[in-house]
């Protein structure tokens, strides 16, 4: 059966609930990853030409996803999952797999991460499944731009994916944004100006080192300080009275700059500028059912060869405790610091992973 690679079997783990690190941290968010096809190529992400995929058989099946969300659920305290990419509209039984989790799992929050490419076709789907909000990534509000970022001319299918779920009611709707420099980066305040007339929150996310052409450059990101000022510019930003517990948007309420009244909320993810590491609550299962106990992890750990070969639910969460116990501090690394010198950039791309 599989066990812990050979680089992490020198550490002991006590015996504990849950999924605890040796920081303190205890995870209870999954993410998992549905598949690692997408139907865009964003610069950010992946290559132009796309990456090699999966094979089928390699991918979680609907039934071993349901299991593995259940042994998170029952036995290790998971309260909270995000259904993830790759892009998970792109899987066939997607609105399937959220019903069985739905039935199995009646109070659990289950989220999705999409594109909105082909969204408007399943939304209404989604919702009766019991999928409960929808996270939507949207780098711009121009159709030359997105395709440029995407490099795919979908623009008005992801708009057109939004206004479904929002017609759905899968809100609340969060909207992701990237901001390249030199490309998108001025159309922060607009795009600021767009969801919060539509009551969309939006949250901005610093880019990471997550790119499969590995051109990431700290230089060269747009950091949360910059995203701050530049919707200063229009807006009167302040501190979210809400506890952030946890969460990796920093939120801020938004004012017209001439007027008390609140807009609404913008959220800034600086995972680079401003890490967030010590206060991590996410476990991540990969499409292929490994294990990655942060973004910037270089081990994996394997849940997929123990459902396979037979093991029971507790052989399976007592390998997933273990590989959650050797997390990392930050960024795959004993300390916090993309970019610093010792800084290795994972071989996945974000893509690979799920986000």
């Amino acid at each position: 059966m599989p066990q812990l690679p050979a680089s992490l079997r020198a550490v002991d783990r006590p015996v504990f609930d849950g999924l605890r690190d040796r920081y303190g941290r205890v995870a209870t968010d999954l993410r998992l990853s549905l598949t690692d096809k997408c139907n865009l190529r964003c610069s950010y992400c992946m290559p132009a030409d796309g990456l090699p995929w999966l094979a089928k058989d390699a991918v979680l099946s609907a039934e071993e996803i349901v299991r593995i969300v259940g042994i998170g659920v029952r036995v290790l305290g998971v309260r909270e999952l995000r259904l993830t990419g790759g892009e998970p509209l792109v899987r066939a039984d997607v609105v399937e797999i959220i019903a069985a989790l739905r039935t199995a799992h009646p109070e659990l929050p289950i989220a999705l991460t999409t594109n909105a490419v082909g969204l408007d076709k399943k939304a209404v789907a989604l919702k009766a499944a019991g999928l409960t909000r929808i996270n939507i990534s949207l780098d711009t509000l121009h159709p030359e731009t997105f395709e440029q970022l995407a490099r795919r001319p979908f623009f008005d299918r992801v708009l057109a994916g939004i206004e479904a779920a929002d017609a759905a009611g899968l809100g609340p709707i969060k909207i992701n944004s990237v901001l390249m420099r030199g490309i998108n980066d001025a159309d922060a305040p607009d795009l600021l100006a767009w969801c919060l007339e539509r009551d969309y929150e939006l949250r901005f996310i610093e880019q990471m080192p997550l790119d499969a052409d590995h051109g990431w450059t700290r230089e060269g990101m747009v950091t949360a300080r910059e995203i701050r000022e530049m919707l200063g510019e229009r807006f009167r930003l302040s501190p979210d009275p809400r506890a952030r517990d946890g969460a990796p948007a920093e939120r801020f309420q938004v004012r017209a700059r001439d007027d008390e009244a609140v807009l609404g909320t913008v959220g800034i993810i600086a995972s680079v500028t401003e890490p967030f590491c010590a206060d991590c609550k996410r476990t991540r299962i990969t499409a292929e059912g490994k294990v990655m106990s942060c973004l910037f992890s270089h081990e994996e750990v394997d849940l997929r060869g123990l459902l396979r070969a037979g093991a029971s639910d507790d052989e399976v969460a007592s390998l997933w405790q273990d590989a959650m116990w050797l997390k990392p501090r930050g960024h795959g690394m004993d300390h916090t610091g993309l970019g610093d010198a010792d800084f290795v950039q994972p071989d996945r791309s974000m893509s690979a992973i799920g986000g």
